[in-house]
C-alpha cells in the first residue's frame, strides 16, 4: 500500500448534515517508537498492547456549508475548548488529500475521556483515533450506495471492515503516531520489519500469529505518580533522536526486541516477556537522559515503584512488571490469573507512591468501537 491508495476516487452521494459517534481505546506500546521521519513515518517498529476502559468517545456533527476553508467548534467534557483547535487544523491539513469532503462541512467535535486529561495516558492515541474513525463514519455515508440523505448515522457494516480499518489507522497515525495502534486490539503491531510480514509503516496491523491465551487477558494498573502536563511534549522529544548518538543502536535494538517478544507472546514465556518489556520502558527513558538537550522524565516515586515491583516479583514469584510512557506514571502489567493477589500488593504497597494515592485499573481490549444511538 501506498499513500495514493487512501486517496478516494469520487464520491456517491451527497449529504446535507448528519452525526458520527465512536469510542476508541488508548493502548500502552511494549517495544517502543521513539523518533519519526517525516509524515508521521517511525523511525522503528513498535507494538502496543491495547487498552479497554481508558478511552475517548468523540461525535462529529456535521452541516454542509458555502464559505471555504476548514470550519470546526471543539467541545471537550461539554465546554469549548480552542486550546484543541491548533492540533485538529494540522490533523485536517494533513489528511484532506485522504479525506477531500473536509471543506465542504461545518463539525461540531464533542469529545470526552473515561480518564483524567493529562494523567499520563495516551489521550492523543484515543483522541485521534476516534476522530479519524468519525471521518471515516461520514466517507461511509458518502461512498455507500444505500447511504440516507438525512442525518441518521450509518453503520460500517457495508464496507469491508478490514479496508475501513486500515484508512481509519491510516489517518490516525497523521494526527498522533501512536493513535493508528487504537483502532484494533488485542495487540497491534505498528512500521516495517521482518518479524511482521504485513507490517507498515502507514498503518497499524493487528498481530501475526495466535496470541498465547497467557496474554489474551493481561492487565494494565496505570499508577498516576503524577497528573500534571508532560515536561515534554511526544513531538519534541520524537525530534531529540535526529543526531542523538545511540539512535541507530537504538533503532536496531527494536527490531530485534520485536522480534523476540513476538515468540513470547505466542509462546507464552511470561519470563522473556517481563524481560523485554522492561528493557524497552528504561531505554526510552535512557534516550531521552542521554539527548542534547537531556531530560529526565521519571519522578523519585517512579523509581520507588519500580524498586517495589521488582522486590515483590523476586518474593513471590510473581508475572508481575512494568513498563513507562515518556513521562512519570508507571504502567503495572500481569496475568488476570495474578489479578487478586496484585491487587493486594498495589493498594497496600504501590499507591502510596500516587498522587494522591490515585490508580485506574484497565485491560488489554479489542479496539474502537461505534456508538449507534
Amino acid at each position: 500500500m501506498t499513500e495514493q491508495d487512501f486517496i478516494p476516487k469520487s464520491y456517491d452521494n451527497s449529504i446535507e448534515s448528519g452525526s458520527v459517534k465512536w469510542s476508541s481505546p488508548s493502548n500502552i506500546a511494549l517495544v517502543k517508537y521513539w523518533g519519526k521521519k517525516k509524515n508521521q513515518i517511525p523511525e522503528n517498529p513498535s507494538i502496543s498492547f491495547t487498552l479497554s476502559n481508558c478511552k475517548t468517545i468523540t461525535e462529529v456533527t456535521f452541516n454542509k456549508k458555502e464559505s471555504d476553508g476548514f470550519s470546526f467548534d471543539v467541545f471537550f467534557e461539554g465546554e469549548k475548548n480552542e486550546a484543541f483547535k491548533p492540533k485538529i487544523q494540522t490533523f485536517f491539513e494533513r489528511v484532506e488529500a485522504y479525506v477531500p469532503f473536509l471543506k465542504d462541512y461545518h463539525f461540531k467535535i464533542e469529545t470526552s475521556n473515561t480518564f483524567p486529561h493529562s494523567s499520563g495516558i495516551a489521550s492523543s492515541a484515543s483522541g485521534m483515533s476516534a476522530l479519524a474513525l468519525c471521518l471515516m463514519g461520514i466517507e461511509t455515508m458518502l461512498t455507500d450506495t444505500i447511504a440516507p440523505s438525512n442525518s441518521t448515522a450509518l453503520s460500517i457494516n457495508s464496507v469491508e471492515k478490514s479496508q475501513f480499518n486500515q484508512k481509519a489507522s491510516f489517518l490516525a497515525r497523521l494526527g498522533s503516531g501512536s493513535a493508528c495502534r487504537s483502532i484494533e486490539g488485542e495487540l497491534v503491531v505498528w512500521g516495517e520489519n521482518t518479524s511482521f510480514t504485513n507490517s507498515s509503516d502507514l498503518y497499524g496491523v493487528k498481530f501475526e500469529g495466535e496470541i498465547n491465551s497467557k496474554f489474551k487477558d493481561f492487565q494494565d494498573t496505570i499508577l498516576l505518580v503524577d497528573k500534571g502536563e508532560k515536561q515534554v511534549s511526544s513531538t519534541v522529544g520524537h525530534q531529540l533522536m535526529f543526531d542523538h548518538p545511540f539512535a541507530k543502536e537504538r533503532f536496531d535494538q527494536a527490531h530485534t526486541n520485536l522480534e523476540k517478544l513476538k515468540e513470547a507472546l505466542i509462546s507464552g514465556d511470561l519470563i522473556s516477556f517481563i524481560e523485554i518489556v522492561e528493557s524497552e520502558a528504561l531505554t526510552l527513558h535512557a534516550m531521552m537522559m542521554t539527548s542534547m538537550p537531556y531530560f529526565i522524565l521519571m519522578k523519585p516515586n517512579t523509581l520507588e515503584i519500580i524498586n517495589k515491583i521488582w522486590n515483590f516479583r523476586k518474593k513471590t514469584a510473581s508475572h508481575v512488571c512494568f513498563t513507562l510512557d515518556a513521562g512519570a506514571n508507571v504502567h503495572v502489567l500481569y496475568p488476570a490469573s495474578e489479578k487478586e493477589m496484585i491487587l493486594g500488593f498495589i493498594k497496600n504497597e504501590l499507591a502510596e507512591y500516587c498522587e494522591n494515592g490515585h490508580y485506574i485499573c484497565d485491560q488489554i481490549g479489542l479496539g474502537a468501537n461505534q456508538i449507534q444511538e
